[in-house]
Formats: C-alpha cells, structure tokens, sequence
C-alpha cells in the first residue's frame, strides 16, 4: 500500500449550526431517488436532497429507454438470458431475475403516473431493440428523449405527494450513531447548503432513521462522458468513507457511440443513441470497412462493451489516418429527424446532417455497472444505509450492463426500497460523535484527474498505463489539507479522487479482460477471475480485496 495511498476519511466544512428530523433522507433526485421517495411518501415524512435542481442528474439524459418483456412472444427467461450473457459470468442471477419479473410492472406503474411513452401496437406502446437484446422490448418517449420523460412524470409525482424536496443541498458524510446492542448505524447526514456558485451558505444535519443514497455514477471522473456535470460519484464516495464497501469498480462502461466533436471536446459530449443502430445504423472506419462485421454474431447490436472494444482498436489502426474515431452510418434511416430529435439537433449544432452525412462517434464514459454493495432491496452492510440506482452494485449488471436496463433498475429498486421502509423503519439511533479531521483537495485538480483517467484507464488498459495513473492520483492525494475552501467544486473533486483511486487499484488487481474491462495484456477471461473485488476506505486508505 503507498504511503500517498491517502483518502480524506470526511470532507472539510463549516460546523453545523442546524438540524430538522425526519424519517427518511434521499440523496439523489434521479429515477431510483424519486422512485423510492414516491413509494414511502405516503406513510413517512421523507427529505430529498439534492446538489444542483431536480434534474440535474443523468436520468433527464438518458435516450435509450427501458427494458421490460411486454411482447407475448419474448420471455421473462430471454430477457434474463441476455442480462447474463452481457455481464459476462459476473451477475446475480437471483437479482436479475428479480428485476426481470417486476420491470413489466415498473412500466405499467410510471404509466399509470402520466409517462406519456411512444405509442404501439403492444400495451399501448412501441417496443424497439438495443445492443445485446434477442427480442423487441425497450420502451422509448418521444424517440430519444425517454429520462426526460421519466424525469417528468416522478418530478411531478413526487412535488404532489408532499416530499420535501432541497436543492442545491451538498450530501457531505454519513452521521453515525449505536444501536442498543452495540452495532455501527447511520443517525442521518451532514448537509452543505449552497449558493448558486457552489459555495457554502450553511452545514446542517438531516437526522433520519434511514439514508438513501441515489447519487448515480461517476461518468465526470473521465475528461469525456455522456455524464452530466453533476455525476461525480459524491454518495459512492460518501458512503465508502463510512467504511461501507463498494464493489465492481474497475466495471466502467464507455458507450460506443458519443457524438466525436474534436479532439479537445472535455465534458459532457452528446450520446448517439444505441436505439440508432437498432433501426439498421452501422459502424464504419476512416477508411469505409465495417468495424462490427465478423467481431460478434449480433455485428452492431452486439453489446457495449464488445463494441466498445472494437471501437477503441480500429481507432488504435487509424485507418486512413484517423486515430480518434469512427463513424456510424444512419443514412438509410427514413424520417430520422421525426425518430431522433434530440441526436438530430446535437448533430446538426456540430455541423452535421445525419440524413446525408456520416456521424463521426468515439467511446466515452457512460454508466458504471459497480458501486456501492447492496441487494436490489437497497440494503447495506451498514444499519439504516440503502443505496438505490447506478450508486449500488446489486448484481443485476455484472462485468457489463444490458442496454436500457439502468432506468428499469432504478424504478424497480427505488420502489422496492421506499415500499419496504414504509412498512417497517429501522429504530433511530443516538449520535456518535467523531473526532476525524475533514480533507478536501483543491478543485483545480479536477481537470488533472480527468485527464489522467480518461487517457489511462479507458476502454483498453495497459499496466503502463494504470501505474501512470496511480502516480498521478497519489500525488494529488498527498495535496489534500484541511485549509481547503469548502465549495460545491472542492467536495466534488475529493470525492472523484476517492473513486479514481479504487477504480485503479481494481483495475491493476483484476488480471484479465471481463466484459467492460479491457487489459492489453489479458485478452481473455479467466475462470480464477469469477469473482467480485471490493473496496473500502480503512484508515484514511483505499483498501481492494478479493
């Protein structure tokens, strides 16, 4: 273990100089915070806070959809098949299956809510196919634009059920208490209210009898990602501070297909809907050659991180000189400014015309298939701590998720969690106090650590790389201090060094490829690698184990 192996154990901040009770505490405003909100709101009073608006988070973004069996001839069992097969040896087959049996329910729940889906022949709705699918099942809204409407019909749905909700409302460390029998519990959480420049107004404590943490991923650890700018893994980080263990982190996924706008594009870039490639889209290189034909039976359906792969190699060949993308050949979709709005205006602000031209596209960082370890019921190691969404590793998407099937998991899960606290609550418990001193690291690290991830720990690894990687984390570690100024910026920038930390040394500990991690000097997978990696926060270090 490094000495600069040093991970801030809470973040710095202003004492509190206020509390409010409540009996649940939401951290995350995405599908599986408002979901669980919404299924415990009748019976519990519960807070949901959130760091930026209601939907800032990565739901609003989502174009894909959500995948659920509604058509008589696919199958509960295909679509279990499928989610395996994509995870690559490393699901729970007993949470997928789960999943699988309540997502036709989900659907049906959101639309009974108001979630005006596209209109069909099946339930009412129109089913479309993606990556890795052997049948017609994700659920699309207005084309592209299915989170925005699942956004939109929880946002309203949760404003009317009388949850209160707190923006600009900074989750910085679990509040720890001691249940009667001596067991570690969670009392609430420490609240940073911010200003609308991200600095810090007040610190308060939210005492709760449960925390729920729906934070999303960490796509913003990378230089590019489809993520938007507030997914940078705060309540992942917040939660392995508490010693809680996360799991699967090396397991990021790059979606294939992210709208290429130059070689100096930082940020959120726009996403090309894998749904594109569905109607009959393909991938081409520089120099005109299919890049999918004979990689994978499914050739451009296959899954992400197969295409991914591809993807990442082709450009490491720049056919015709170009090293940086590929592109992909929607032409021969009829009417697709009427089938994809959203991907026709992105497109066309970069000058392009998707009708008539190529669209170039290059893998960027799109969803994390690992996270915090939890059951589908949200359930933690810790008393009181849930954790919901693409925040918990549940098992349902192993080494690689299954398209579409992210916003299912979030609905399902979500209302698993809020229907089981409204029925029983755990019993609260009296604070601790702790006498660890807060860290932060400056924000202008930010842009370093981008830089080192996406340019080292991509799609394809090598040990040179990792180990370029894990310097540079560790020298920014060793700069953290508590003279910090608190800012919205300066706490997301300690907890993004905390996740890029785990997501190297497990990247450097898994020695093999397995579905969305990819080693230059492992091609395959190895029977000896069939296992889950963990990692936690001990000390002030960041410990993975086996």
């Amino acid at each position: 273990m490094s000495a600069n192996n040093h991970i801030p154990q809470q973040l710095a901040a202003p004492e509190p100089t206020w509390s409010v009770e409540t009996d649940i505490v939401i951290l995350g405003s995405g599908a599986a915070g408002l979901s669980a909100a919404l299924a415990a709101r009748p019976v519990r009073d519960v807070v949901l806070v959130t760091k930026d608006t209601l939907d800032a988070g990565s739901t609003n973004w989502a174009q894909g959809g959500l995948a659920a069996v509604l058509d008589p001839a696919d199958s509960l069992d295909n679509h279990v098949r499928d989610t395996l097969e994509a995870g690559a040896g490393l699901c729970n087959e007993e949470a997928v299956r789960t999943l699988v049996t309540e997502a036709p329910t989900a659907i049906r729940y959101l639309m009974q809510l108001g979630a005006a889906f596209d209109a069909g022949a099946i339930e009412g709705v129109a089913l479309t196919r993606e990556g890795g699918h052997s049948h017609r099942r994700i659920v699309h809204a207005g084309g592209d634009q299915s989170g925005a409407e699942v956004q939109r019909t929880l946002d309203e749905s949760v404003r009317l059920a009388g949850v209160q909700v707190v923006e600009r409302a900074f989750g910085l460390d679990l509040v720890l208490g001691e249940t009667a029998d001596g067991q570690r519990a969670v009392a609430g959480v420490k609240v940073a209210m911010l200003d609308r420049n991200g600095g810090v107004q007040s610190v308060g404590i939210v005492h709760a009898s449960a925390v729920i943490i729906a934070t999303g991923g960490y796509g913003q650890v990378y230089a590019s990602t489809s993520n938007p700018p507030a997914v940078t893994g705060d309540g992942i980080a917040l939660a392995m501070r508490a010693g809680v263990e996360a799991s699967d982190l090396e397991f990021i996924q790059f979606h294939p297909t992210v709208l290429w706008s130059g070689s100096d594009a930082h940020g959120q870039q726009a996403l090309i809907s894998e749904a594109v490639r569905g109607e009959g889209a393909i991938l081409l290189d520089a120099a005109g050659k299919r890049v999918m034909q004979g990689v994978h039976p499914q050739e451009d359906l296959a899954p992400r991180d197969v295409v991914a792969a591809a993807i990442s190699q082709r450009m490491s060949e720049a056919p015709a000189g170009v090293g940086d993308h590929v592109y992909l050949d929607a032409r021969g979709i009829e009417n697709f400014d009427e089938r994809f709005p959203s991907i026709t205006a992105s497109c066309i602000a970069n000058g392009i015309d998707p009708a008539q031209e190529l669209i170039p596209v290059a893998p960027a960082a799109h969803y994390v298939c690992g996270g915090v370890k939890a059951t589908l019921d949200g359930e933690t190691s810790l008393r009181g701590l849930y954790v919901v969404g693409e925040a918990a590793c549940t098992g349902v998407h192993g080494a690689n998720r299954l398209a579409s099937n992210s916003l299912t998991e979030g609905v399902v899960a979500g209302t698993r969690v809020g229907r089981a606290l409204s029925w029983a609550l755990p019993e609260k418990v009296d604070v601790i106090e702790s006498d660890v001193q807060g860290e932060l690291i400056d924000s202008y690290h930010r842009s370093a650590l981008r830089n080192a991830m996406s340019r080292y720990v991509g799609v394809l690894r090598t040990p040179q790389g990792l180990n370029t990687a894990s310097t540079i984390l560790s020298t920014l570690a060793a700069n953290s201090s508590p003279t910090v100024v608190p800012t919205r910026k300066a706490f997301e920038a300690t907890n993004m060094l905390t996740i890029a930390m785990a997501v190297v040394q497990s990247a450097q500990t898994r020695t093999e490829s397995r579905g969305c991690h990819r080693r230059t000097d492992f091609e395959e997978p190895l029977t000896s690698w069939q296992r889950h990696l963990l990692c936690r926060v001990v000390d002030g270090h960041m410990e993975v184990t086996q």
